[in-house]
């Protein structure tokens, strides 16, 4: 939902030597970060939350319709999926943070669909995101079986890692000491993931009372289930379960308060803070502590051996707001991180400022063809951002 640029825009031309007051927790890992300033969302016009939502990764314009006739184009992440999502189990993974409505109007004539689902497989076809720990964990790692087979395991709270680990155990005796020892520290790491979501589980029985933006049986701290969310991501990474994640951090319009970084104002009213400088401080608040954990995960994948790197070197990921100026639902000058590629000739450790507004289409062009996919156009992208990598000796 957008941010203030004094708070978020680096201090410095042309590098992150300093960084902004929202973006330091990046300090880390800013050596593989580089953050762009003045791309813009076109097809989101006239400004909404739905449009912004529904254009930040679809560069496209949505059909005005608050009925079951949407139309809007298909997402840079589900392009990508449809060519290297074939070669994992899952093609794709949509997460969010938030409950979703997906039926009836939400904002400005524009259907709930636009403004709840990131990602589209076609114009017609959004793809639901999940907010639930659980069911995340049961689609990365479950054996299948009937529907009643996994609600009983599930009541036992049988571990499902009891059932993968018995494959494991052949495998690892095939494998050198070293890649057992990674073996044996990814199980550990699923292991810990499961254990903290039965821990959420068991502190909802606790707490029955309902919140509407938050679904049973996830941890009540927002930063927990944020956590678990990013933890989940990494292990789908690192098993190359897929290759393809989006993750809605916080939804359009969300009323969502933050109490355990003293912020009680819902966020989407704080958006539209009118100059107030208490709501601007407090909106700010929200886009840092979101920075932070999304830092917090940068440098678990950084932490995390792969090939000849790390697996932030071998991932790019893209943080961003289709909204710049909450406040006026401007599309210009949005808050925008590009994250990882290190083995793909990503520079990291740079401020790139357009002195002109760039289609945020560009970044996604740009994106797809490091991948691997080969398109001449995206959305209304008139261009590539060559800038953003090193070329790579053959």
């Amino acid at each position: 939902m957008g941010c203030d640029q004094s708070r978020w825009t680096p201090g410095s031309e042309k590098t992150l030597e300093k960084l902004s007051p929202i973006l330091n927790s990046l300090e880390p890992v800013k050596h593989k970060t580089t953050v762009l300033t003045n791309m813009e969302l076109r097809p989101a016009y006239p400004g909404s939350h739905a449009t912004s939502n529904s254009s930040f990764l679809s560069a496209a314009r949505a059909k005005v319709t608050e009925s079951s006739d949407y139309y809007l184009g298909t997402t840079a992440d589900q392009v990508a999926a449809k060519q290297i999502g074939q070669e994992t189990q899952l093609p794709s993974l949509e997460l969010a943070m938030d409950l979703m409505q997906i039926t009836g109007q939400c904002d400005n004539g524009y259907a709930c669909v636009y403004q709840n689902n990131l990602s589209w497989s076609s114009p017609t076809t959004p793809l639901p995101a999940e907010a639930h720990p659980r069911l995340v964990f049961e689609n990365l790692f479950g054996e299948g079986g009937t529907p009643e087979e996994r609600r009983m395991a599930l009541r036992k709270r049988a571990s499902l890692l009891d059932s993968v680990s018995e494959s494991m155990q052949s495998l690892k005796k095939e494998l050198a000491a070293s890649d057992r020892s990674r073996v044996s520290e990814y199980l550990d790491s699923i292991r810990e993931v499961e254990r903290r979501i039965q821990q959420a589980e068991s502190a909802s029985k606790d707490s029955p009372l309902p919140d509407l933006d938050r679904p049973m049986g996830v941890p009540a701290a927002y930063a927990d289930h944020a956590r678990l969310m990013f933890d989940l991501q990494l292990l789908a990474y690192q098993g190359d379960i897929t290759r393809i994640t989006t993750f809605q951090l916080a939804r359009e319009t969300s009323n969502r308060s933050y109490p355990e970084i003293g912020v009680s104002d819902p966020h989407h009213p704080l958006s539209h803070h009118g100059d107030d400088p208490g709501k601007i401080e407090r909106m700010s608040k929200i886009n840092t502590f979101h920075v932070s954990l999304f830092a917090e995960y940068l440098e678990k994948l950084n932490n995390t051996p792969e090939g000849n790197g790390t697996l932030l070197d071998n991932v790019l990921i893209l943080y961003g707001s289709g909204i710049g100026n909450p406040n006026v639902h401007d599309h210009t000058n949005l808050p925008t991180i590009v994250a990882g590629g290190a083995a793909g000739g990503m520079k990291g450790n740079r401020h790139i400022r357009y002195d002109n507004p760039v289609p945020l289409a560009n970044l996604h062009l740009t994106l797809l063809d490091k991948v691997g996919v080969r398109i001449d156009s995206f959305g209304d992208s008139n261009g590539k951002i060559d800038e953003l990598f090193e070329p790579l000796s053959v």
